[in-house]
């Protein structure tokens, strides 16, 4: 067998050693039960190329060759776990950051939950503290905010407690009034907000609408009915068998005529695909009709 030439040895040797991908699988699925057993925060079910991409990504950002290299930091180094959770978990959104699907939530669910005598809204696997108080201020706008209950879940405790004691820094709210204006806003962001030493937290009557709870896509069961379920997530994140659970676990959940708002559409072999029917054209909400 001929040698290898030295820039050919260079460049295997930039690229690092190969990784056998049955190893690399075996790997991922260890550290994903080291992290279900030790922090208890299971996503093992979860689409298996979304981890690994998201896995290199720490590695990356650590200089980690191998998976089990991750492994043994987060077993043994403070802050490893949380920096893979935080990575694994849906991607936190800041206030009014998309307002083509604030102006569509803004449509969907001023017109649905405006018959509700006392609305309950679910984020499941919430985005962060942005994505509450964006539905906060938009349902304030449409006239309903005052008797619907918002429930924001998640189930990692440390981001939980993030979201909770959120705040932005006040000098970003101007910024934010023209993303507000084009998520269909006809006031001034800034007024639904207090400052305090240079940081800027919801109203206290808009948070007080919001109940945040830790909760488990994968593990938990239907806590309460609703008249609209929003998850950023896209399905597709989730494995086949996971997809399932997760969007019959929405359906349980979801009150008759409720709407359904995800991340990506419903797909014919869904089991509560015959159930639904888009809203309006928007790709993103679903009307529970069986």
């Amino acid at each position: 067998m001929a040698a290898l030439s030295a820039p050919a040895r260079a460049c295997a040797a930039a690229a690092g050693p190969m990784i056998d991908p049955a190893v690399e699988a075996l790997e991922i699925a260890l550290l994903l039960d080291a992290l279900n057993a030790r922090h208890g925060d299971d996503f093992r079910d979860y689409d298996r190329a979304l981890v690994r991409r998201k896995l290199l990504g720490v590695m990356a950002e650590r200089g980690l060759a191998t998976v089990s290299g991750l492994q043994e930091r987060v077993l043994h180094e403070p802050g490893a776990a949380a920096a893979v959770l935080r990575a694994l978990a849906v991607q936190h959104t800041a206030l009014f950051d998309d307002p083509p699907r604030a102006r569509e939530a803004r449509e969907v669910l001023g017109k649905s939950l405006s018959s509700a005598a006392v609305p309950k809204v679910w984020l499941a696997d919430c985005a962060g503290a942005g994505q509450a108080w964006t539905l906060a201020i938009l349902l304030f706008e449409e006239g309903v905010l005052a008797r619907t209950d918002i429930f924001a879940t998640v189930a990692n405790e440390e981001l939980l407690a993030e979201m909770r004691t959120a705040s932005l820094d006040a000098a970003s709210l101007p910024a934010l009034q023209r993303q507000y204006r084009h998520g269909g806003g006809a006031g001034q962001v800034a007024d639904y907000f207090e400052v305090h030493d240079g940081r800027a937290v919801l109203l206290p009557r808009l948070r007080a609408r919001i109940t945040w709870a830790s909760y488990s896509l994968v593990t938990d069961a239907s806590f309460n009915e609703f008249q609209a379920i929003a998850c950023c997530r896209d399905p597709s994140d989730f494995g086949p068998i996971l997809r399932q659970r997760v969007l019959r676990l929405f359906h349980e959940s979801l009150a008759r005529f409720g709407v359904l708002g995800i991340g990506g559409e419903l797909r014919a072999g869904d089991a509560i695909a015959a159930a639904y029917q888009p809203v309006g054209g928007h790709t993103a909400w679903y009307k529970r009709v069986g």
